[in-house]
């Protein structure tokens, strides 16, 4: 997060994109996998479930979690593509899994059409339904996942440029430019750093 942005930016990220922001840090990521795999167990995969469909009463089954899991790395790898070639990949194989998932049209509602799901997982089907409601609106490409490499936390870009480069600035944005700093430092001492050093 930029140092000017403060918790009023939270308010502004939408119900399905924070939800989708949750689920993709539930895969192990950080320096030595400081945050575990969320969906390991079927308590904690119940939580990041819950706003996709997942039922309060009952845990995910391991084949729903197994299903969500591949889900999660193909939204990873569409986040994180460096490329339009890596994009256009990650999109063909995120068509391919949201297969498995059956819409059908509503039109039940004067003046509006919505996507009905028929048939396939339904937590799988309202994660597919949040990310294409994302990609649809434009804002799928808000989602972006840490600069620092170590980190690889997923936030939502709330900036009005869309060029927020760290999931927070104090423990990713700071530490690298300190760094980058002192690497250019040590690159090109500049004048008088000889003298300094006697």
């Amino acid at each position: 997060m930029d140092k000017d942005e403060g918790s009023e930016s939270a308010r502004k990220i939408p119900g399905p994109a924070a939800a989708i922001v949750r689920l993709l840090n539930s895969r192990a990521h950080g320096p030595d996998s400081r945050f575990p795999d969320t969906l390991r167990t079927p308590e904690a995969a119940g939580a990041v479930l819950r706003p996709f469909g997942q039922p309060d009463t009952e845990a995910p089954s391991a084949e729903r979690i197994a299903e969500v899991r591949a889900l999660r790395a193909t939204l990873m790898d569409l986040v994180s593509a460096p490329d339009a070639a890596g994009q256009a990949a990650a999109r063909a194989e995120l068509t391919e899994r949201a297969s498995s998932v059956i819409l059908r049209q509503d039109f039940s509602i004067p003046g509006q059409v919505h996507l009905r799901q028929v048939d396939g997982d339904p937590v799988v089907g309202g994660i597919t339904l949040a990310v294409a409601e994302l990609l649809t609106d434009g804002t799928f490409t808000r989602l972006r996942a840490c600069a620092n490499e170590i980190c690889g936390h997923v936030f939502y870009d709330t900036t009005r440029s869309r060029t927020q480069r760290w999931h927070a600035y104090e423990p990713c944005g700071n530490r690298n430019n300190v760094a980058a700093y002192r690497a250019r430092r040590k690159a090109d001492p500049g004048p008088g750093a000889a003298g300094r050093r006697g």
